[in-house]
C-alpha cells in the first residue's frame, strides 16, 4: 500500500511529506468556472447550485476523489454576487476539506463586463495512518495522526460579453504548510488559472466553443488544458478536451424542466499517465433559477 500511496501521489503531483498537494482537478469548470475563479459568483445574474463527484483513476487504490458543492447569486441589482463552495478532496490517508466564501463586483464596459472577485475561507488538512498497511507500524513520516486548520484567500478576474470569455484567478493565495515528524509538508502550493473561451454561432440552434485553461504553480511543468464543445438549442452539449494530452476525456450535459441540468464526465489516461484501465468519472447536477426581481429570466446564457 506504501509503494501504491507514494506513486499516486508522485502521478497526482504530490509527494507525502515533501512536495504540495494540488488544488483539486475538475472538468467542469467549463460549465462553471466557479470552481476556479471566484469572480465567476453571481455573474449570470440568477441563483445557481451545483454539487459534483469526481472520481479519478477508479480501480486505483488510494486514488483521488473529490466531493465539491458549490452555490452563488447576484444581488444589489446584479452588481454584486455572493457565493459559498464546500470542498473535500481525498488522496490516499490525506483529505482536505474546505470552506470558502466568495464575492465579486461588476463593471460595466459596454457590452463587455469587467467583474473582479475576492474568497475567503479555511483549509482543514488530516492525516489518517490507520488507512495504510505500512511494512514499517513505527515509521515516523506516517505513524502521527495530522489534523490541522488554516486560513485562505483568494482572487479572480473575468472579462466576458456574449461571445467571448476571459479569466485569471488564484484561488488560494496563501502557501499553507503544516510541520510532521520534523518535516515541512506543503497542504497547499499557490496555483495559477488562465483560461479562455469563445463562441461560434454556427446556426439559430447550434453553438460551437474552444476553451483553453492553462494551470501553473511553481516547482511543477505548466498544465494545459484543450476543450472544444457543441451546443444544440441551449439544452445538449457535447465536447472533447484532453488535460497535457496525457488524457482525453468527454463531457456531456442537459438542461431540463428549465432549471435543472445534469452533466456526466469520463477520462481516458493515456500510456503517458496511469494506463488506459484507470479511467475518471465526473458526475454533477445543478439548478438555476431566477429567485429575485431583477434576475435573469431569460434561458440563454452562453458564460
Amino acid at each position: 500500500m506504501k509503494k501504491i500511496f507514494t506513486l499516486i501521489s508522485i502521478l497526482y503531483g504530490t509527494i507525502s511529506s515533501v512536495v504540495a498537494q494540488q488544488d483539486p482537478i475538475y472538468a467542469q469548470y467549463l460549465n462553471n468556472p466557479l470552481l476556479i475563479n471566484p469572480a465567476y459568483a453571481g455573474s449570470n445574474n440568477n441563483f445557481n447550485g451545483m454539487v459534483i463527484h469526481r472520481t479519478q483513476w477508479a480501480g486505483f487504490e488510494g486514488n483521488p476523489t473529490t466531493l465539491n458543492f458549490n452555490s452563488h447569486m447576484s444581488v444589489l441589482d446584479n452588481k454584486v454576487g455572493v457565493g459559498l463552495m464546500l470542498i473535500q478532496d481525498k488522496l490516499g490517508n490525506n483529505s482536505n476539506t474546505e470552506i470558502q466564501t466568495m464575492y465579486s463586483y461588476k463593471i460595466e464596459l459596454g457590452e463587455p463586463v469587467f467583474i473582479f472577485g475576492l474568497q475567503a475561507g479555511l483549509l482543514n488538512f488530516r492525516t489518517d495512518p490507520d488507512k495504510l498497511n505500512l511494512q514499517d507500524p513505527n515509521d515516523p513520516v506516517f505513524i502521527n495522526v495530522e489534523n490541522k486548520t488554516k486560513p485562505n484567500i483568494g482572487t479572480g478576474f473575468i472579462l466576458k460579453s456574449e461571445r467571448y470569455f476571459i479569466g485569471l484567478s488564484i484561488p488560494r493565495l496563501l502557501n499553507t504548510s503544516i510541520e510532521e515528524a520534523g518535516q515541512s509538508i506543503d497542504i497547499y502550493r499557490r496555483h495559477f488559472y488562465l483560461n479562455a473561451a469563445y463562441v461560434v454561432f454556427v446556426n439559430e440552434r447550434i453553438r460551437f466553443k474552444p476553451s483553453v485553461l492553462l494551470r501553473g504553480t511553481s516547482g511543477s511543468p505548466l498544465s494545459i488544458d484543450y476543450n472544444a464543445s457543441f451546443s444544440i438549442d441551449e439544452k445538449y452539449t457535447a465536447g472533447l478536451f484532453t488535460r497535457n494530452f496525457n488524457t482525453v476525456g468527454l463531457l456531456t450535459q442537459m438542461n431540463f424542466a428549465e432549471n435543472y441540468r445534469i452533466a456526466y464526465v469520463f477520462e481516458l489516461p493515456t500510456g503517458n499517465s496511469v494506463g488506459a484501465r484507470f479511467t475518471t468519472h465526473e458526475i454533477s447536477f445543478g439548478l438555476k433559477m431566477a429567485l429575485l426581481r431583477f434576475h435573469d429570466r431569460s434561458a440563454i446564457t452562453n458564460f
